[in-house]
């Protein structure tokens, strides 16, 4: 296995020139990538509404293509499910993601061309294994195989000639031969729906293997590990698997759960790895083993913008090239695909922590935040205080969500969080008290509303049962996957579901 380790190594270490290529010459990089996908998109029917034929620079694709969300693209990526093609994209679309839907209450359905498969998605994939294996020269990551934790996907009702389902299972279905090679468990417990059978199989399945990397979603990845040891009676997933040494993760801020993870994994030399993948892409990863932001991935297929956050949903909403951000700014992204999505907001907020290369953080979603007493909390903050009163009582955090509490007309408002636990906090009082004093460290709006309570009380705290969450996903039919709790939301929809759960466990 070592033999193979190397070469599987000495090729994809091929693929670092290409990277220090688009590092070298981001914004050459991008214009090619541009002036490509307009060439490909003016044949189609979106192409010729908005007269691609007649873009020859970014001011002209600003000035003819509208920015757009789901809800208006819709109409079209519903037609491509119901068999039209050449709508957004020339080439054919058998393959929809669907994600989790965490900002609305509805999944949406993503197409994914055969070019964003493999230009983008199975090449995110290898770039993370390129980039972690240059910077960790030792690594014997192939020697084993690699644990996924994905999805399912199913036949499209619309069209039986299509399919959909997580990104994941729509990698997995399919992936080259190689990826097959190194997978485990195989596609048939891979890709069940039936999320706890799923577990089950995936315990007995891969005990036995010789692990040496993991991915996935943090919180179905704990869940995992925890039916391991306890099958196998072990107190350390390392007596498992002695030679797992990378956890690649996305979908969530990782702070909340690394301490989780290496409570169960006690291997010094485990490695965690973030990346930055969505059913619209693969947009960054991390590419060094103590990073804490990612690499901007400019050769996906992928053109972007930003619109600057303060002017997003004004009147002066506009985008800006990649060449004109600066660091430690907030922005939307925007994108275009080369599976017809075309100036895309895809609702997450990102912040530049250099430029030279271009690197990210993942701020918050643009639906994600909560300012309804003008205090402008986004999941950033949220995390970090959570973090820091987990720190302060000895607490390590399930899951979590919060949003407004609205007081009687002349009343402040304040907060309200449900918190479920891994490990219960010394001191719930405290824990309250680190949060809410975190969260005025981290966030000078909410701590000018909180000053003596002029705008908002001391928050609402339900701190819930374990299982609590779980239990939710299941009741809205999205248990497993890539499903995942919604962090924070300015109204009150989902604190109200929340509250009705919560008086059956009362």
């Amino acid at each position: 296995m070592k033999l193979l380790n190397s070469i599987i190594t000495w090729i994809f270490r091929k693929r670092i020139g290409d990277v220090e290529e688009f590092v070298n010459h981001p914004h050459t990089t991008q214009k090619n990538l541009f002036h490509d996908l307009i060439a490909k998109g003016k044949t189609t029917e979106y192409g010729k509404k908005y007269n691609f034929s007649s873009i020859r620079s970014f001011s002209d694709y600003q000035q003819n293509v509208p920015i757009t969300n789901y809800e208006d693209i819709y109409p079209y990526i519903e037609r491509i499910m119901k068999g039209e093609q050449e709508i957004l994209w020339p080439t054919k679309i058998n393959w929809f993601a669907k994600s989790s839907g965490t900002t609305s209450g509805k999944s949406k359905f993503i197409p994914v061309s055969k070019e964003t498969l493999e230009e983008c998605h199975f090449k995110g994939g290898k770039d993370v294994m390129t980039l972690y294996c240059s910077e960790n020269e030792d690594s014997l990551v192939f020697s084993g195989k690699s644990l996924i934790m994905g999805g399912s996907h199913q036949v499209n009702e619309m069209n039986h000639d299509s399919m959909y389902g997580d990104v994941s299972a729509v990698m997995m279905q399919n992936m080259p031969l190689l990826g097959h090679f190194v997978q485990t468990p195989g596609l048939e417990i891979a890709l069940m729906d039936e999320w706890e059978e799923k577990l089950d199989k995936m315990v007995e399945v891969t005990v036995p293997q010789n692990v040496t990397s993991i991915a996935g979603v943090p919180t179905w990845t704990l869940v995992l590990l925890k039916k391991i040891l306890e099958k196998t009676g072990k107190s350390d997933i390392s007596e498992v698997w002695p030679n797992l040494e990378l956890y690649t993760h996305g979908g969530v801020n990782f702070e909340p759960y690394r301490q989780q993870f290496q409570r169960l994994i006690s291997n010094p030399k485990m490695n965690y790895y973030q990346m930055y993948n969505a059913s619209e892409g693969f947009f960054a990863m991390q590419d060094s083993n103590d990073a804490t932001d990612m690499l901007l991935m400019l050769d996906y297929g992928i053109f972007y913008e930003f619109i600057p956050a303060h002017l997003l949903g004004t009147a002066n909403e506009t985008t800006i090239p990649l060449s004109e951000v600066r660091p430690g700014e907030q922005y939307a992204l925007v994108i275009t695909t080369n599976s017809g999505l075309w100036r895309y907001n895809i609702g997450d907020t990102i912040e530049f922590t250099s430029v030279s290369p271009y690197r990210i953080k993942v701020t918050g979603r643009t639906k994600s935040f909560i300012n309804a007493f003008g205090e402008e909390v986004i999941v950033e903050n949220a995390d970090y205080a959570i973090g820091e009163a987990c720190k302060a009582t000895n607490a390590v955090i399930q899951d979590y969500t919060a949003g407004p509490y609205y007081f009687a007309e002349g009343e402040q408002g304040t907060h309200e969080w449900f918190i479920e636990f891994e490990k219960e906090p010394d001191s719930y009082e405290e824990f309250a008290r680190k949060l809410d004093n975190s969260l005025k460290e981290t966030n000078t709006d909410y701590q000018a509303k909180r000053y003596k309570n002029l705008a908002l009380t001391e928050p609402k705290i339900h701190f819930v049962p374990q299982g609590f969450f779980t239990q939710w996903l299941e009741n809205k039919g999205k248990l497993g996957g890539q499903n995942k709790v919604p962090r924070l939301k300015n109204d009150r929809s989902l604190l109200e579901e929340l509250h009705q759960l919560y008086e059956q466990y009362s």
